[in-house]
């Protein structure tokens, strides 16, 4: 089974033709300007082949950023991850790469618009959040934004494809570790509790979580889109394509739970009674605007599931370290094929190839995202995608990065490795050093209850920083249990301010890239859990989920401490003993020099 195609998404040739057409139409409607966000109506980071306007439109891919167009220019706002890959996609010619988020759109629209500019924009695919940040930005500007009633990338877009209709399952109890009806229950008590009568949930993955539920709408992502308004009795009613949803499957979710098609939103919205809890920062400005139009009492709050969710229970978590376990196992049987082939003998595609077949045999049903399998000068490109026109054979003495994941029934998996393929090349040996030694910081940090993300950020970027060197991601993200590989709100980022919390699963992944030379990244998850502290203390740390070697070939272990390396030691004595029991006699060899004790 193929789970990554390796087609040129982007589509070339045809986006200077879309851009002229979306400028007669913004003419048509007396727009100076309009936005085209990455996101579609559930703000999510995966959008299906129906939402996917911006990569239409302008070329680019990307898992975030958003265009502005005028008459005179059209504006590809993206941040550090996508610097490289923007100017590879987009026609330079028609589109312009604007660094983001240095460059706000506000200040750029300012420069962009005379005074009077009408700015349009679609409410159902930005927050009410982003568009309060838009508004705040161009005060006094005399620019305004003009909700439109119709999209008008949607409007030229004559073969737009068909909204999804993927078959939603239950998610066993065993893996969910609590029935959706005592989910519902809880999350009732707290609107009572603050006097809402209802909350509307947009995020798929909270309404999956919320439901036990997991759907097939997305690749890559086992949500079930729509959106939900969980009332204060924990009824809830799904606004989701009934075509989902087998007899099955309705008996599961029970009697409270309701199943009316999205065209029944907007009149839901127009008669809910308030007050309704609404986050600001996840659900579309056009659902505030109705509430508003019908005289709603709003309570601007988070989704009610978002911290629930990313707080996994003992089943969810057990489920997540065997997840581990079997891809941990798909990983290594990798590596050790990897050093067995002749140098110059693969490609990118060769080892994204193997690795889907050992993940299979490891018994996913997807991955969970498309894998990145960077080579020498790819592996710069911080969210490579491989394609058929990009494909290049790996070098003898180049840097291999690989970025990959598995959705497995009982977990969600995500881990990056850089290798070097024969000599490591003398220019990574300390960059790969000193990423390594930030990931294993953050690895054993302990922390008070009450941290943030946005504390422990500085972390593992310290040994790049000591030699003016820095990465432009986040260093982590949260991590769905057999949901999105990114979940949100919790992230290990300067900006996050979110504190962490026990069960809490994100990613650990320091990099560092030179463009036009190689890229280094090393990933494992963690959770959150409570450690030894002094009496009347409570301190946090992290326990490591992920099952790997990590490469040692380009470690100076002279520019390490001690207590690093003994890190790095027990690591490894744990990823030999979890693993060897579930490996031919040939990978074990291998494994164990992967795993030997370093510096003894």
């Amino acid at each position: 089974m193929t789970y990554q195609s390796f087609d040129d998404a982007a589509q070339q040739g045809h986006h200077a033709t879309r851009l002229a057409d979306l400028r007669n139409r913004m003419r048509q409607e007396g727009l100076d300007a309009f936005i085209i966000p990455r996101a579609d109506a559930h703000q999510g980071e995966y959008v299906a082949d129906a939402d996917a306007r911006l990569a239409w439109l302008t070329g680019f891919t990307g898992s975030a950023g958003f265009a502005i167009v005028t008459q005179r220019q059209a504006g590809v706002f993206i941040d550090g991850r996508y610097r490289v890959q923007v100017k590879d996609q987009v026609d330079l010619a028609h589109f312009t790469p604007v660094p983001w988020p240095e460059t706000r759109p506000s200040h750029w629209l300012r420069e962009a618009l005379p005074a009077g500019g009408r700015i349009g924009f679609d409410p159902w695919l930005h927050s009410r959040k982003e568009i309060e940040a838009m508004e705040s930005g161009l005060e006094g500007s005399g620019l305004g934004l003009i909700a439109t009633e119709e999209n008008l990338v949607d409007a030229i877009w004559p073969d737009r494809p068909a909204p999804p209709v993927g078959r939603a399952r239950a998610h066993d109890i065993e893996l969910a570790g609590e029935t959706s009806a005592d989910k519902r229950a809880r999350l009732a008590a707290e609107l009572k509790r603050d006097g809402h009568a209802a909350a509307f949930l947009s995020l798929p993955d909270s309404i999956s979580w919320l439901l036990n539920i997991r759907g097939s709408d997305l690749p890559k992502n086992p949500v079930v889109q729509g959106f939900a308004v969980l009332a204060d009795d924990g009824h809830v009613t799904l606004f989701s394509d009934p075509a989902k949803f087998d007899d099955d499957l309705r008996r599961f979710l029970g009697n409270d739970v309701s199943i009316l098609h999205p065209e029944g939103l907007t009149p839901a919205l127009l008669d809910l009674p308030g007050p309704v809890r609404i986050d600001p920062a996840t659900a579309p400005e056009a659902a505030f605007r109705l509430l508003e139009q019908a005289s709603t009492h709003i309570a601007p709050a988070l989704d009610p599931a978002i911290l629930p969710k990313s707080r996994k229970n003992s089943a969810e978590l057990r489920g997540m370290r065997e997840a581990h376990l079997a891809d941990g196992v798909a990983m290594v049987r990798l590596l050790s094929w990897l050093d067995q082939q002749p140098a110059g003998s693969l490609t990118e595609i060769d080892v994204v190839r193997k690795l889907e077949a050992f993940r299979s045999e490891a018994g996913i049903y997807d991955i969970s995202f498309d894998t990145i399998c960077g080579a020498g000068p790819n592996g710069a490109i911080v969210h490579y995608r491989v394609t058929e026109a990009t494909n290049r054979r790996i070098d003898d003495g180049e840097m291999l990065l690989i970025d990959s994941g598995g959705q497995y029934p009982n977990g969600t998996t995500d881990i990056t490795r850089s290798l070097p393929m024969g000599a490591p090349p003398p220019e990574a040996v300390a960059p790969y050093t000193a990423v390594l030694r930030g990931m294993i910081s953050l690895s054993r940090a302990r922390f008070p209850v009450g941290v943030s993300g946005g504390h422990l950020d500085a972390l593992a970027r310290q040994y790049l920083w000591h030699h003016g060197q820095d990465y432009d991601h986040g260093t982590g993200h949260g991590v769905g249990a057999a949901l999105c590989v990114h979940e949100g709100p919790i992230r290990i980022s300067r900006t996050s301010d979110l504190p962490l919390q026990t069960g809490m699963i994100l990613s650990n992944e320091p990099g560092y890239y030179r463009e036009g030379s190689f890229g280094i990244r090393i990933e494992n998850l963690v959770v959150v859990t409570e450690v030894e502290a002094e009496a009347g203390r409570r301190m946090l740390g992290f326990e490591t989920l992920t099952l790997c070697p990590i490469d040692t070939r380009c470690v100076d272990l002279s520019a390490m401490a001690r207590d690093e390396i003994d890190w790095l030691n027990g690591y490894h004595q744990r990823v030999r003993e979890a693993l060897t029991p579930h490996l031919d006699d040939s990978t074990c060899d291998w494994l164990d020099q992967a795993t030997r004790p370093l510096g003894i």
